[in-house]
């Protein structure tokens, strides 16, 4: 059986930990390879890996460093789909999806390009008596990112081109469930002239994530996942002085409003609930449907659900695939369970659903819950798959209050004709991303990504501006020419 393998300094490394993860292909429900998992003894050869090359790295000018990831973009855009089926083997979404999340991550490379603006400094002449005053951005060194199963490119891409175009080397610990992409991507920077060492990849599992938190060459960390464990590595990072963002779970809410375009808020809905079997941290997957809409939305959203377009790979018609392991599924199939138990009227029924050709592949149709209230845990809890859950409320207010009651506060979108109430929404809405007529509100790459409340541990967003300066610290400069000094014994002010 084919094993993936760790990439430190610029090599494919063999695991030496004697210690092995499955990876599956969820739509035939077979094990296609195994990982290793890392040892701390492998994590300490990655650090000193990239300890080693940053010295070299970090005096590379911005724009040398920005030919870098010039070069790389064009290798990533020539292998798209060779990396998008990659992804579609290991996580189970279809290939049509993974070209989008691929594409996502490209625009931070593309953003990443520009480095040698985004690190200008700032300068003010003669703040004194020919005194000048300049600051300038400079790497933090070793850094490294720890990355969810959802998005195997696209989330590692919106970390590592800024990390490495402002300096940093960079190490990667991707999910051990779908690796094979990272090492891809590797491969890839190696060929767009990035040194040995500057990116390393160590699978693992707690026991590497641990060695990771509390290596005192590691300078920063980036984590996306669950909140429970964000909060875990944000604080374990942090207790061990180091920089950190966390980005965690989610509960995304969508109001529909009386008078939105029922017909388009559906096929917005149902986009955004369903694609990629639900697995996503932007997918929505509470409806508000405010006043008397509720029996309208729910009849529709309940004919699209039951005719969702399931499949695998390829397959151009397919709209979902299945979820990426066993274990998810049957985990995704109790918060169902819970929601009928708990007295959800569960519409759409998606479980015990078999892929023709593709039985023992880990499926689960599309559910659609309605007249669900906030005491269930389904609408408490971050379910992570192709659940849709309808709460009924009487107005505007009760629908803004709902949501900026509950404790994942990261993406939220409203659907409307009226330019007020979308106004207002924005305004009072206490949530870090929010869409106007757009589901998924997902920040382009020169903005910035992250939630607020129980969806962010740390005090840096993802990619964009906030992501140079996370990946930064600031140096100011006082300087005077030519020099004559007198001593002086109070506070030094500018004269």
């Amino acid at each position: 059986m084919q094993t993936i393998p760790h990439y430190i300094g610029g090599e494919r490394c063999e695991g030496r930990s004697g210690r092995f993860g499955d990876v599956y292909n969820p739509a035939l429900g077979s094990v296609a390879a195994r990982v290793p998992l890392a040892s701390p003894d492998e994590v300490q050869a990655a650090v000193a890996a990239a300890r080693k090359a940053f010295p070299a790295w970090a005096e590379t000018s911005p724009l040398k460093r920005a030919r870098v990831m010039f070069k790389f973009k064009e290798l990533l855009e020539q292998n798209q789909q060779r990396l998008a089926a990659l992804i579609s083997s290991e996580h189970g979404k279809v290939v049509s999806d993974a070209i989008g999340e691929v594409t996502r991550g490209l625009e931070v490379v593309e953003f990443a390009c520009g480095i040698p603006q985004l690190l200008k400094g700032e300068f003010t002449e003669q703040v004194g008596g020919g005194i000048d005053s300049h600051s300038m951005r400079q790497p933090l060194g070793v850094v490294a990112g720890i990355t969810p199963f959802n998005f195997p490119a696209m989330v590692p891409l919106w970390m590592f081109p800024v990390a490495l175009a402002c300096g940093n080397c960079f190490i990667l610990k991707p999910s051990e469930r779908d690796p094979s992409a990272a090492l891809l991507l590797a491969e890839l920077l190696q060929q767009a002239g990035l040194p040995a060492g500057v990116f390393n990849v160590v699978h693992g599992d707690k026991q590497a994530v641990d060695a990771l938190l509390v290596h005192p060459d590691i300078a920063a960390l980036s984590f996306v996942g669950s909140t429970p464990i964000a909060q875990y590595i944000y604080e374990t990072g942090a207790r061990h002085g180091k920089r950190v963002q966390a980005l965690g779970g989610a509960k995304n809410h969508l109001v529909v409003m009386p008078d939105a375009d029922l017909d388009g808020a559906v096929e917005a809905l149902i986009g955004a609930a369903y694609g990629s079997a639900g697995e996503r941290c932007m997918a929505i997957s509470v409806v508000l449907a405010v006043g008397d809409i509720g029996d309208a939305l729910v009849e529709r959203l309940a004919e699209r659900a039951r005719n969702l377009k399931i499949g695998v790979g390829d397959d151009a018609a397919a709209e979902m695939g299945p979820l990426v392991t066993r274990q998810h599924l049957d985990k995704v199939t109790g918060y169902v369970d819970q929601g009928v138990a708990e007295g959800a009227q569960l519409v759409v029924d998606g479980r015990g659903y078999r892929h023709p050709g593709h039985e023992d592949g880990f499926f689960l149709g599309g559910c659609l819950f309605d007249h669900v209230t906030p005491e269930m845990t389904i609408y408490k809890e971050e379910i992570f798959g192709p659940v849709l859950a309808v709460v009924r409320v009487p107005d505007f207010d009760s629908a803004v209050s709902l949501i900026n009651a509950h404790p994942f506060a990261n993406g939220t979108s409203i659907f409307t004709r009226s330019g007020g109430a979308a106004r207002e929404f924005s305004h009072r809405i206490q949530v870090g991303m929010v869409g106007i007529n757009v589901p998924i509100p997902v920040p382009m790459a020169f903005h910035s990504f992250g939630g607020w409340k129980a969806s962010l541990f740390g005090d840096h967003h993802m990619h964009g501006p906030e992501g140079v300066r996370f990946y930064t610290r600031m140096k100011t400069v006082t300087s005077r020419w030519p020099v004559k000094m007198t001593a002086e014994f109070v506070m030094p002010t500018m004269k």
